[in-house]
């Protein structure tokens, strides 16, 4: 049996990590500026995370929500202090794709209503209605298409506006920072006019978290600088560093109803111990101020650079324009100098390094970054 080749895929095998490093089979040691698409949040391997797993799995690493499982109940505990939304209510699940899933399925089962808001160029993931708020129809099967959500420019108030007023919506949803759609940051006054209209109109308001939240963006949701409350918000990736676990933060104002939402395998034992430690590694090393700072730190080492069309993002959540192929730059970054970073579409450099990453790498990416500029004619 073949795997289904659906990857396009790195000439590169990783079989070690640790910290921001990953070395693959020869030995060749690379570093991670991708974080495995913002996945690694405290880095790979830490000795609290790594313990924290081969204790709970040594004691129960699984079963359903058939039963009481307090890890659910102390991770809950530490997202509300990290987050400070500490009223609001946990649900658990396994991945981005499914708390998107189950933040706009909340939304329509608490407003009775059934059409979505979304914005152009957003990526909310590859399940049912995931996929139909995702601004890419090349990823849309047919049994995914409906008439149920429309798209408005990101950023655009008076449009966002007028569509609002012009019919009745359960939800708008929104990417704090829209990561594939070329690290586009939601604007504070755009997040705050959505939340003023969402409170006029009776419409729920979610925000996608799931690339740029866990202190991704120097405070531990990207949509805090604009000081909004959002009704639901959704989470994955970085909660916890490699382990599967999504999940959703819901406001208060939300009510509950036994069955409404479920899951096997979300908010496992296992999960939750993973998510946990994680929680206490961004609390105890002051992760979501590191990411502000190296964010800072990586924009100021870069942006003189020749050619560099714009730079745009918040902490460790960069974009960075280039006026060659992303493609081949990030060859030359990864073949020469041994650096892992991503992309969003034709010409942007996506960096998404841990949230632990210091000086040290800052400096070694700088000066790949410029060699390779160099090197490609910039």
């Amino acid at each position: 049996m073949e795997l289904f080749n659906v990857y396009s895929l790195l000439d590169m095998e990783p079989v070690k990590a640790r910290g921001a490093y990953l070395w693959d089979r020869d030995g060749v040691e690379y570093l991670d500026f991708y974080g495995g698409h913002a996945v690694i949040s405290i880095g790979h391997t830490h000795p609290h995370y790594v313990e924290m797993i081969s204790s709970q799995l040594s004691k129960i690493g699984f079963y359903s929500n058939a039963v009481i499982n307090t890890l659910q109940r102390e991770l809950a505990q530490k997202l509300g202090e990290l987050s400070s939304y500490d009223d609001y209510s946990l649900f658990l699940c396994n991945s981005g794709a499914e708390a998107n899933e189950n933040a706009l399925k909340l939304a329509s089962f608490t407003t009775g209503r059934e059409r979505v808001l979304a914005m152009r160029g957003a990526f909310h993931g590859r399940t049912s209605m995931a996929v139909a708020v995702t601004d890419n129809p090349a990823i849309q099967a047919p049994v995914n298409r409906t008439d149920k959500v429309t798209f408005t420019p990101l950023n655009d108030i008076e449009a966002m506006r007028a569509e609002l007023r012009s019919r009745d919506y359960a939800a708008v949803i929104v990417e704090g920072i829209q990561g594939v759609g070329g690290i586009r940051v939601a604007s504070d006054d755009f997040l705050r006019a959505v939340r003023e209209e969402c409170d006029a109109t009776g419409t729920m308001m979610i925000l996608d978290e799931i690339q740029s939240g866990y202190g991704r963006s120097g405070r531990f949701f990207a949509h805090q600088w604009a000081g909004v409350r959002p009704d639901i918000i959704s989470l994955a990736k970085g909660i916890g560093n490699g382990f599967p676990i999504g999940a959703i933060m819901i406001s208060p104002a939300v009510p509950a109803r036994t069955g409404m939402l479920g899951t096997t395998f979300g908010g496992s034992h296992l999960a939750c111990a993973a998510a946990i430690a994680v929680a206490d590694v961004v609390r105890d090393e002051n992760l979501v101020e590191n990411a502000r700072v190296m964010g800072d730190r990586i924009v100021e080492a870069i942006k003189d650079v020749h050619g560099v069309q714009d730079i745009r993002g918040r902490g460790l959540m960069i974009g960075v324009d280039l006026p060659v192929s992303q493609a081949e730059f990030r060859k030359v970054l990864m073949s020469h100098h041994h650096i892992m970073t991503g992309y969003s579409g034709k010409n942007t450099l996506r960096l998404l390094p841990p949230l632990m990453i210091g000086e040290k790498e800052v400096e070694r990416f700088a000066g790949a970054f410029r060699a390779t500029a160099a090197e490609m004619g910039m």
